[in-house]
């Protein structure tokens, strides 16, 4: 009994089970890939003569995507092996990426073709999320949850701070080809390591439009789902508009510009890696409302930009809202995998993450339109606002206090 007691004490009981380091290590490699691939594609737009409306254009046939397959994505993830799932959606990732990668090698890319690349990224992105979070509840045991999200988060974050800058002497050096070939590359091994999980269906066994209703009743029905998938959306909205949109605004006008920003982003990233490392030993009980309060901290660049601080003080706030930001989606992914039944949880999770991902467009529009009326800086409190005001709203949400730890 002691010993069971330990157990789920240790953050690297996970990598006991060997499926779960396979699915761990195909992460890892993807991610060297991923990290690299924004700037080698902006670079790719940039190369064949495209400026920021071509940009534009590419960013948003990659985002559509996502929000229109991910449903289709959460239901088949519960009808299919999500491990053969996961399989084909990084194949179809490498065939793109290395298309891409082809095209600009040979000086063939357009905006057009670009454009497609991306899309079908896109489409890959959708069907990879719902499948994801389903597989770790496969291969590891319910103790070993948020040690587990954790761990996958790990080589991501990690990935994060140093893969722009590799990815950027490569572009530098031997162009946006290399990147986009070695992201190819990353996403077939990975394809080839997630093969040999071999998971079997979760069990559902009516039709897909049957599936689809039943899916969309069970989420309305879950209060907590459904309210923090709404929060979740303005809170995401405001962050992309007043850190990711209005953040290099504000560091051009009114500090030292791009080598600011990136120190910001340094900062924010580093955040992140930390989040990951708090998450494999502090176990929290009230899960969700864990996952509430330490989200909100995406307010603090927001208001520490819109308010003038100085440098250390921006700092401070983007290490915050990185450790912020990781603790709430693991503590919710954990929430989520204890309290949705398995063969529930594609579908559960394609829905919630839809909400995040209309944010985009949805903080992207509403920002272009209060910056006509207001300074940039206001309208950064404004964001910050925003989400401590929809943090308020969603913890006076009783079923918040009740999806704790099993």
């Amino acid at each position: 009994m002691k010993a069971a007691i330990e157990q789920p004490t240790n953050p690297l009981g996970p990598l006991r089970v060997a499926a779960f380091r396979r699915f761990v290590l195909a992460n890892l490699i993807s991610a060297t890939g991923s990290a690299m691939a924004p700037l080698a594609l902006a670079y790719a737009v940039i190369g064949q003569g495209g400026g920021a409306g071509s940009l534009g254009i590419v960013l948003a046939t990659n985002s559509v995507p996502t929000i229109v397959f991910t449903v289709a994505g959460g239901v088949l993830a519960d009808r299919l092996s999500r491990s053969r799932i996961l399989f084909l959606s990084n194949l179809l990732s490498a065939a793109a990426q290395g298309m891409l990668a082809v095209l600009v090698a040979t000086h063939h890319a357009t905006t057009a073709s670009i454009a497609a690349c991306g899309f079908a990224s896109g489409v890959a992105v959708a069907f990879t999320a719902p499948a994801a979070i389903g597989v770790v509840g496969q291969l590891v045991a319910a103790q070993h949850l948020q040690q587990a999200n954790a761990l996958v988060r790990l080589p991501n974050n990690a990935v994060k701070v140093l893969g722009p800058v590799v990815g950027g002497l490569i572009v530098a050096v031997g162009g946006p080809a290399w990147a986009l070939s070695w992201d190819a590359i990353t996403f077939l091994v990975a394809a080839l390591l997630l093969l040999g999980l071999r998971l079997g269906a979760p069990g559902t066994t009516g039709s897909a439009l049957a599936d689809l209703r039943a899916g969309w009743s069970g989420f309305r029905s879950r209060t907590w789902l459904w309210t923090y998938t709404a929060a979740g959306t303005v809170v995401v909205a405001a962050w992309l508009a007043g850190f990711q949109l209005l953040g290099p605004v504000i560091a051009a006008e009114h500090y030292s510009g791009a080598r600011f920003w990136g120190l910001v982003q340094g900062a924010f990233a580093f955040g992140l890696l930390a989040g990951t490392v708090v998450c494999l030993r502090w176990k929290p009980r009230r899960l969700l409302a864990v996952a509430v309060v330490t989200g909100s901290g995406l307010c603090l660049p927001p208001a520490a930009l819109g308010s003038g601080l100085d440098l250390p003080w921006v700092l401070l706030s983007a290490v915050l809202a990185g450790v912020g930001l990781d603790v709430a989606i693991v503590a919710w992914n954990t929430a989520l995998q204890q309290h949705v039944p398995r063969e529930e949880l594609g579908r559960m999770s394609s829905f919630n993450g839809v909400g995040e991902r209309i944010a985009i467009p949805l903080g992207y529009l509403v920002t272009a339109l209060a910056a006509h009326a207001w300074a940039d800086r206001t309208v950064l409190l404004v964001c910050a606002g925003a989400i401590v005001a929809t943090t308020v709203l969603n913890l006076c949400v009783r079923d918040v206090y009740r999806v704790n730890r099993v």
